[in-house]
């Protein structure tokens, strides 16, 4: 399914000031290295967007669990986003954004991305013809290469469209799995950069692995479309990213094992890490899941949080105040 979601005109009462919120999200889901990921309920980046009327963005203030970002919007997700989507637009207004953040940065769960995709939906309803969806994808490429240093979409297309999305170069395309299915996603209290997670892939890899990956990626992505766990179980194994980066996560072994005794159709790190996830069938098994996850890395020191979602998370929203409270 390839959705289109539209923002809603701003009525003239509020046409000034927008706030949008961004949810978490699994990137790569093992096998879909920089293209897959699917959004995660229970945490996320609120932007408060105004209107204003030099040409300009400004990043007027950072709050909440990360505040040491840059205020110069160039240098800045959400900045440059902006920047991105006024040039394109030829817009003689600008922004001044204020970024609210609920998600860690270098986390594995897409907290630069989800600053920059705020930031957008809500300067997007301040337009006077908000565009497609899929039309603001272009723009959070150009904001998230800012903090990693690459135009990868496996955050932004699933915080944009909600749920499991295969973001190419140019195209989001969602993807149904059925509405049981379950993710646990454990994020340890230890930060691991994107940039330095994706040192380690620098090298080549052996031609057998890329092809034994490309099978994974297939048997993946037809479960995906069939409803079918075993297909997906079979297929959810990373044999590129994840053997290099397993000893940049602390105790990372030990927290998988956790995952996959519970009955996992998979589990692997969440984007560059440190976090963890397991995709599971039911809900209940994706709650059990995480608590013994969670234990895991305690043994090894390190209190975490825990998300379970539906793998079918939520797209990012406009919110009013009172939801934003």
């Amino acid at each position: 399914m390839n959705a289109r979601l539209m923002d809603p005109v701003v009525s003239p009462q509020r046409a000034l000031s927008a706030q949008a919120m961004a949810y978490a999200s699994v990137g790569n889901v093992a096998v879909g290295f920089d293209i897959l990921g699917h959004s995660v309920a229970g945490a996320g980046d609120r932007a408060v967007v105004r209107r204003i009327d030099e040409p300009v963005v400004r990043i007027a203030a950072i709050h909440g669990v990360v505040t040491d970002l840059p205020l110069d919007a160039a240098s800045n997700t959400a900045g440059a986003a902006l920047m991105s989507l006024r040039r394109a637009l030829g817009l003689r207004h600008g922004f001044e954004v204020e970024l609210h953040k609920g998600i860690a940065l270098g986390s594995g769960m897409g907290g630069s991305a989800a600053s920059c995709v705020a930031a957008l939906v809500a300067a997007n309803a301040l337009l006077e013809r908000p565009l497609p969806r899929e039309a603001l994808y272009g723009f959070a490429l150009d904001g998230e290469a800012v903090a990693s240093g690459s135009r990868h979409g496996d955050n932004l297309g699933p915080m944009l469209l909600g749920g499991l999305v295969l973001s190419t170069r140019d195209r989001l395309i969602r993807l149904a799995v059925p509405e049981s299915w379950h993710c646990a996603l454990v994020h340890p209290h230890v930060v691991l950069e994107t940039r330095q997670a994706r040192a380690v892939l620098s090298k080549g890899f052996d031609l057998h692995d890329v092809v034994a990956q490309h099978a994974n990626l297939a048997l993946f992505l037809t479960g995906c479309q069939r409803g079918d766990a075993e297909l997906v179980r079979e297929g959810l194994k990373d044999v590129l990213v994840e053997p290099r980066r397993a000893p940049l996560v602390p105790a990372f072994a030990r927290v998988k094992q956790a995952a996959l005794d519970h009955a996992a159709l998979g589990a692997s790190i969440s984007g560059a890490g440190p976090s963890v996830f397991g995709w599971y069938e039911r809900r209940e098994d994706a709650q059990r899941a995480a608590v013994a996850m969670a234990a895991a890395f305690a043994e090894e020191g390190l209190a975490s949080d825990v998300l379970v979602s539906p793998i079918n998370g939520p797209a990012a929203a406009l919110v009013d105040e009172e939801e934003a409270a």
